[in-house]
């Protein structure tokens, strides 16, 4: 069903399953122009991993497809996470403000799900935030990710409507930076 979508549900994630992988073996670089359309298709991968349905997934595509011109644009900065020589994972962050920072999408392949891969970004672009003067990274996430950005420091703010699926309600967090843990 998935692949009527064009989303190949097998080949790289098994692929890269049977590979040797880990957290600690990978490396995670400026994503490049070219890798757009392999972006585009991994984020439907990573969000079909939870269930969806074929339509649920065709309502995303435009949302979670990017273009060359995006990974260039000046506001944004994606990320491309690589092991054994493939790319595994990606986040895009935007500059929002002065201080504050949203992630704009993490995904990572389905294989690589809950072993260690997406905290590996979500760091990252912590530490990309920090050293850009950002002391708040703002996550509109899946709800299906809600404990892993809790887990990773995110305090809940409420809910923002699916750019995607109207009237579907996303959980929002934020993530103090700046070491002022308070409430």
């Amino acid at each position: 069903m998935i692949a009527a979508l064009g989303v190949r549900a097998g080949g790289l994630s098994c692929t890269l399953h049977n590979m040797k992988t880990s957290p600690e073996k990978s490396r995670i670089r400026p994503a490049r122009a070219n890798e757009a359309p392999s972006l585009s298709e991994l984020a439907l991968r990573s969000k079909a991993h939870w269930g969806y349905s074929p339509e649920f997934l065709q309502a995303c595509r435009a949302e979670l497809s990017y273009g060359k011109k995006q990974l260039l644009f000046e506001r944004m900065r994606f990320f491309a996470l690589e092991s054994a020589g493939q790319v595994v994972g990606f986040y895009a962050l935007a500059h929002q403000s002065r201080t504050e920072f949203e992630l704009e999408a993490l995904f990572v392949e389905p294989a690589f799900i809950g072993k260690g891969f997406g905290r590996l970004l979500v760091e990252h672009a912590k530490s990309v935030t920090s050293e850009m003067g950002g002391t708040n990274l703002v996550v509109q996430g899946d709800p299906h990710a809600e404990r892993f950005y809790l887990a990773a420091g995110g305090v809940p703010t409420g809910s923002t409507e699916s750019g995607s699926v109207p009237g579907r309600l996303l959980p929002t967090f934020s993530i103090n930076l700046s070491g002022n843990q308070g409430g």
